[in-house]
């Protein structure tokens, strides 16, 4: 036995959003093929870039992690950088967190890269 459907309950089956909405609204955009989480991310990375072929930075890696471990060697969490490079203008390491919310999670890991890797994370909003 096969159900049909009508023409109108195949339209507002249709128009119903499709998935859930991003929890900060941010929009994933794919740039040179690569996903990246918003819209700003994306534009930050297109800016990397043309510095990149400038000359001012280099070794740009995008998503590196970081394995924060304690005192005693255990395994705390990773966080994950959304870019890291070698800015040759300031002369020194950095690395990038694009966000537009700050979260009590991401708060945590910024202090504990200091703590743990003497790593300064720099947000971009």
């Amino acid at each position: 036995m096969s159900e049909t459907m009508t023409r109108k309950e195949a339209l507002e089956l249709l128009s119903k959003p499709k998935g859930k909405r991003s929890k900060f609204r941010n929009v994933p955009v794919v740039i040179d093929g690569i996903r990246f989480a918003s819209k700003r991310e994306g534009a930050y990375y297109c800016e990397l870039k043309l510095r990149e072929k400038a000359g001012e930075v280099g070794g740009v890696e995008l998503q590196r992690r970081f394995a924060l471990l304690g005192k005693d060697g255990m395994l705390i969490c990773t966080y994950v950088a959304d870019f890291c490079f070698w800015d040759h203008v300031e002369d020194r390491f950095r690395c990038i967190d694009v966000k537009g919310v700050e979260t009590d999670v991401f708060k945590i890991k910024r202090k504990l890269m200091k703590s743990c890797l003497g790593i300064d994370v720099e947000v971009v909003k």
